[in-house]
């Protein structure tokens, strides 16, 4: 079972709570892949889980995202 430490994940994302963000965000793009796609990004990088995979990338720094602000709504 691998480890990702908060710090780890926050070194490249700001703070733990935008790296969780971030990090979950990628997961849920990977699973909505033909199970094909996730298969061979699962044999490339050696992970069972989407999550365990979006946690490392982002530790290693291979994820590239942008925040956007929401809109508040006029009522």
């Amino acid at each position: 079972m691998e480890i990702v430490t908060p710090t780890d994940a926050a070194r490249h994302a700001g703070t733990k709570y935008r790296s969780i963000l971030v990090a979950a965000r990628f997961a849920r793009m990977v699973n909505e892949l033909p199970k094909e796609r996730q298969v061979q990004l699962e044999q490339a990088h050696g992970y069972k889980k989407l999550t365990t995979l979006a946690l490392r990338k982002l530790a290693a720094g291979d994820l590239s995202f942008r925040e956007l602000r929401r809109r508040r709504s006029e009522v």
